[in-house]
């Protein structure tokens, strides 16, 4: 009997994970190469990006760790060129570059006209402007090329008024559209074989919110309590379980799948809150 194609595979394809230094990307990273994917790491300081990549090749991956900001077309492009020439294509980008800073959230004791502009600017062009250049950049190789997968990250916070994170969730809101957008341009002007989506994660604990989250002792502050009442699973996200639905949307198994945002929030999104 004829052996089936498994849809899922991504072994030997080329994926390029921006912020692949941070916990978010390089879980994504690791989960990708160990399923046989040469990965391309993207961080803003060479370190980060190079020391995960040492630990996927140690593991037997086939990886590279690249310095490139994300907000710096040229610098980009020079980065593309650099992959190109070491694997000849690029098919998958994962979007994974982003985060939030004190300034451009409304603490508890704040209101809305307290927060810092230039704070405000900064988040919205690293988490909107930070995917928007890469996938003009990369894109565009993956137009020539005329197949290949953007992956870009929203959040529950662009279609829910979560409270504190203005500056990121009008960042995310505009990931969606961003989504949206692209997936119309690039399918009806390059082919069928170009696909953009995005997955919104729900509450992940992570470094940044750890604190914002749960105290110390590991209990739940008064917000943790908040976000757990209105999940219907009762629990936050392992960063691990985002990995599933970033191999299917970077595999064939998605080939009919594009402009779509993926909830992956243990019901969060579904749930009223009655």
């Amino acid at each position: 009997m004829e052996e089936k194609k498994n849809l899922f595979d991504v072994s030997g394809k080329v994926i390029v994970v921006t912020g692949g230094g941070g916990v978010l990307g390089g879980s994504m990273a690791e989960y990708l190469s160990e399923n046989g994917a040469k990965i391309a790491l993207l961080d803003l300081k060479a370190e980060p990006a190079e020391a995960k990549a040492n630990e996927l090749n140690e593991a037997g991956g086939d990886a590279i760790g690249l310095a490139a900001n994300v907000l710096e077309k040229e610098n980009l492009e020079k980065v593309n060129e650099q992959i190109l020439e070491k694997w000849g294509r690029i098919d998958c980008l994962i979007n994974a570059a982003g985060g939030n800073m004190p300034g451009a959230t409304v603490s508890p004791d704040q209101t809305v006209f307290d927060v810092s502009i230039d704070a405000v600017r900064k988040v919205l062009d690293l988490n909107l402007m930070g995917s928007v250049i890469p996938s003009l950049v990369f894109g565009k190789t993956m137009a020539e090329q005329k197949e290949g997968s953007i992956i870009n990250i929203s959040s529950m916070a662009a279609t829910h008024s979560i409270s504190r994170v203005m500056g990121y969730s009008m960042a995310k809101a505009g990931i969606d559209m961003l989504t949206r957008w692209m997936a119309l341009e690039l399918a009806s002007k390059f082919g069928a074989g170009l696909r953009v989506n995005a997955i919104a994660p729900g509450f992940f604990i992570g470094n940044q919110n750890r604190r914002l989250l749960t105290n110390e002792d590991g209990s739940y502050t008064e917000r943790g309590q908040q976000v757990i009442q209105n999940t219907p699973m009762g629990r936050f996200g392992d960063k691990s379980e985002l990995n599933g639905a970033v191999l299917y949307l970077c595999s064939e198994a998605s080939q009919f799948v594009t402009g779509t945002i993926v909830p992956i929030d243990g019901g969060f999104s579904s749930y009223s809150g009655v």
